[in-house]
């Protein structure tokens, strides 16, 4: 990382993780305590300038001040659904817009979070493929997201809970990602358990790999078929990656990072992943594994070709399931009424660009 202000402009401080900032004080002769007192400041007393660094002195805060800037992202506009979900639109430039959800409930706080502009894994029952894909989002502009959101539920309504699954492919923006997880990590930041912050996949394999050299988060898996037949319909990674390498590469992410469970997520479409056929082949396909499944009742958008399982045929689904051994639960649908339920994301996308795959995997 090169962090001469003569030959970089300045950088939003925000997406800078512990190692970014001790590795810049080195830089300037400065001590590493001084990382402790500026993450303090930002993500502790949420300051929103440099200036307002009391215990820091002028001269630093001037240097500060030529490197860096502190901007967190204004909220284009904010939806509340009757269940309680919020849904925030955030403008990123050139008129496009992203989304990120917050979802409340007894115990917790979530935000699902985005990690893209748009996404271009095409996945056939999601909203925010049919989109297509702009370009990756910044460490900056997805801890913007958090603490925007932060601010917009109030301080009464602290996040305890982040998953990966707005728009976009986590694993497509590794690099990204993988500085915001630690920044949300962070005991002298937001000090988040790793097993609250899910990151999910579509099934980009190789970076399951590389994932579990980087971070320790929780990993989920978008599957929603045992069948490759099936699988490759509606997730077309599938056709590159098949179950086999997926679930391969998932109990090793596993084993690397003692993760009590991997997510399987399963949305249920009626008349296409929903038989007792296909029940018998995912209890088979994750019987005496570290596997949690995650039933979700499809979410409708416009022009989809799909329709939900009724509720008997998923509750007979999770039942199946559980008499099989797998720990199995039914999501309970949040914010489908603002379109902010899972896979119903669209945001607003410009400059779609559809990559081949080997362009994609960063």
């Amino acid at each position: 990382m090169n962090l001469n202000p003569q030959l970089n402009s300045k950088k939003n401080i925000i997406g800078f993780t512990e190692d970014d900032l001790n590795e810049y004080f080195i830089s300037i002769g400065e001590k590493a305590y001084r990382t402790k007192q500026v993450l303090t400041w930002i993500h502790k007393r949420n300051v929103r300038t440099i200036d307002e660094m009391s215990d820091i002195s002028f001269q630093l805060r001037e240097k500060l001040n030529e490197d860096f800037y502190i901007k967190i992202p204004e909220p284009k506009s904010k939806s509340s659904s009757k269940d309680g979900t919020i849904k925030f639109l955030f403008n990123v430039g050139h008129n496009q817009v992203i989304e990120s959800v917050f979802i409340p409930e007894e115990t917790r706080n979530t935000l699902c979070i985005s990690s893209q502009v748009g996404c271009a894994m095409d996945c056939s029952f999601c909203a925010t493929g049919r989109q297509g894909f702009s370009r990756n989002l910044t460490s900056d502009e997805i801890i913007g997201q958090l603490m925007a959101v932060s601010e917009g539920v109030g301080s009464g309504e602290s996040i305890t809970n982040v998953v990966f699954m707005g728009m976009g492919e986590p694993l497509t923006n590794m690099h990204s990602v993988v500085k915001a997880t630690s920044i949300m990590m962070s005991d002298l930041m937001y000090g988040i358990s790793r097993r609250k912050i899910t990151i999910s996949t579509s099934g980009v394999v190789p970076n399951i790999y590389k994932l579990s050299q980087l971070t320790n988060a929780s990993l989920a898996i978008s599957l929603h078929s045992a069948d490759n037949k099936i699988r490759d319909q509606l997730v077309p990674i599938n056709k590159s990656y098949n179950i086999q390498l997926l679930t391969d590469a998932c109990w090793a992410y596993a084993d690397a990072t003692n993760a009590r469970y991997i997510t399987f997520e399963y949305v249920m479409l009626d008349g296409v992943n929903d038989s007792i056929e296909d029940a018998e082949s995912l209890a088979k396909l994750l019987k005496h594994k570290p596997a949690k499944v995650n039933l979700i009742p499809f979410n409708s958008f416009k022009d989809s070709p799909y329709q939900c399982s009724d509720r008997p045929t998923i509750e007979l689904f999770c039942k199946l399931l559980q008499s099989r051994g797998i720990f199995t639960t039914i999501r309970k649908t949040r914010g489908s009424d603002i379109d902010a339920a899972c896979g119903q994301l669209a945001g607003k996308v410009n400059d779609k660009i559809k990559h081949p795959l080997s362009k994609r995997l960063q």
